[in-house]
This record gives C-alpha cells, structure tokens and sequence, in this order.
C-alpha cells in the first residue's frame, strides 16, 4: 500500500512538473528589490471550489509545527519578534453555509513559541463563494475574501489586512487541480502606504480511496508585487500530503512540509481536521439559472 502511494505521488508531480517550472520561471523573471514575502503558517491549505454546504457548520482545526526553523524573529515564517524554531501555529476555524454558493467563517489564530506558552495571535474573518455551477466553464472558478484583524505584534506588525484569492479548479480522472493565486494588502500597520503582495498555494490531489488518499501541495509567497524579493529570501515550501475522511465523518489532511529556499523554514509539519454537521438554513435554496448566489 505504502510503495503504490509513493508511485500515485510520483505521477502527479511529474504531472505538475511543466506548470512548476513556468510559474518558477515567471517569478524569476519579475524579480527586483527588497521586499517581505510572507507565508501565511496558519493556513497550510488551498481552497477548493467547492463551499460549505448551506445550512452547515463546519469546526476546522489547522496546525503547523515547525520543526526546523530559524533562530531569529522576522525570519522563514516568523514575521514578528518570535523566532519559527519550535513555533506551533495553531487556527481555529468556524465556517457556515450562507447559501448553495457562499460561505462564511471566522477564525482565531493561536500559537506556541518555542518555550513562551500559547498565544492569541489574531482573528479573520472571510467570505468565499463558487460561481456558477460544476463544469459550466471549461475550469471551475471561485472566490474569497478575507479580513485580518487585531495581530499581536509579536507575530505580526500589521494591524489590519485584507486578503483576496481567485479559486481554479479543475478535474482530470482522478487528479484534482487546484491553484489559489492569493494577493494581500496591509490596511492599517507596517506597510500600509505598500503595495500588493503575492503568494500562492496549489494543489494536485489523487482520489485513491474515501480513507486515503495521497497528494501533493506547494505554498509561496514573493513580495510586494511591484518589488519582490531576491529569490534566495522569498518562501517557497512542497508538502507531500495524505487526506481523507474517516469512518466518523472527520475530515483530514496531513504531511511534511520542506523549504526550497533560504529564505524559507526548512522543514515543518501540518495537521487539519474538519467536522460538518448540519444545524438548519437561514436562506432557501439557490436559483438553478444563478451564477453567484
């Protein structure tokens, strides 16, 4: 079983090897000065197309330890005075279905510095929705939107921010494609008066079995979309993962996560879980003819 998981893996990376390399060289080409590539380490994730079903809850719980890491605050995913060494980043996520095609959710972000306790570390709060129905366009797009708010210094100087992510899906077979280019924008705090940032997060997923499944994730960020960083300072991570849902509906997804840079945390390991769970609808059911709502 173990051998017949590595070789899935294997085929989907050499499946997403091209794309790799284009997009690797479209960072190199807009290269320019100093900037600060984050990493968002509360949400190794990437978003499908797919919402939150209307009229459920869903409790998700996102970690990420960093198991080799800097030594220094401001450095790999530290983006405050804690340095990522020994860091666990720990979110919890609330999230229900407005309607058919939109969701909401709020979520507290808490952490563990290595030897300093466990932290309140900030709030977001985000909408996300899917447009159109299921193979009506040739990808299936969504959006979202999120609102980051209250940071503690110590992990983040930014006050405010707000974060805007286009949502590519697409099926081949069993793989499933999913891009989530992500632009950020600090609205009050350190950076203000920047700038767009730029990251990503993709997935390719193989739908082996309902238990199991393997894949493979890249998460990144390069800069102020007008100033990016030298590539040896941005972060560019590959996680190869396991996901599935077990006998009592818990949903996961699981791996080891290895920096391509310098600039990145060398290796850490992430851990999600959700639960749905059906509790009644505010709205009644979407217009078969909508796209939106």
């Amino acid at each position: 079983m173990v051998l017949r998981i590595i070789l899935i893996m294997v085929e989907a990376m050499v499946r997403l090897r091209l794309t790799k390399t284009l997009f690797c060289a479209a960072v190199v080409l807009i290269l320019a000065g100093p900037a600060a590539a984050q990493v968002d380490p509360w949400e190794f994730e990437v978003y499908p197309y797919a919402t939150t079903g209307r009229g459920v809850i869903e409790l998700e719980t996102d970690n990420a330890v960093i198991a080799n890491g800097h030594s220094q605050g401001g450095e790999g995913t530290a983006a405050g005075t804690f340095r990522s060494q020994g860091m666990w980043y720990n979110q919890w996520e609330f999230t229900y279905g407005l309607t058919d095609r939109i969701e909401a959710a709020a979520y507290l972000l808490m952490a563990s510095p290595s030897g300093h306790g466990y932290w309140y570390a900030g709030s977001e709060y985000r909408l996300r929705g899917r447009l159109f129905d299921e193979e009506v366009l040739p990808v299936n797009l969504g959006w979202y939107v999120e609102l980051e708010w209250h940071k503690t210094p110590q992990f983040d100087d930014a006050d405010i921010e707000v974060e805007l992510r286009p949502i590519i899906e697409k099926d081949f077979g069993r793989f499933s494609f999913m891009v989530n280019p992500i632009f950020e924008k600090v609205l009050k705090g350190v950076g203000v008066h920047e700038g767009f940032e730029f990251g990503y997060s993709i997935a390719v997923h193989y739908r082996w079995m309902r238990e199991l499944s393997p894949g493979v994730e890249f998460y990144g960020g390069a800069g102020l979309i007008d100033n990016t960083d030298p590539l040896s300072e941005q972060q560019h991570y590959i996680v190869p993962v396991v996901w599935g849902e077990l006998p009592n509906g818990i949903e996961y997804n699981l791996g080891p996560g290895f920096g391509l840079t310098r600039g990145s945390d060398h290796v850490f390991v992430k851990f999600n879980a959700e639960l749905d769970k059906f509790v009644g609808a505010i709205f009644g059911p979407s217009s078969d003819s909508g796209w939106f709502f």
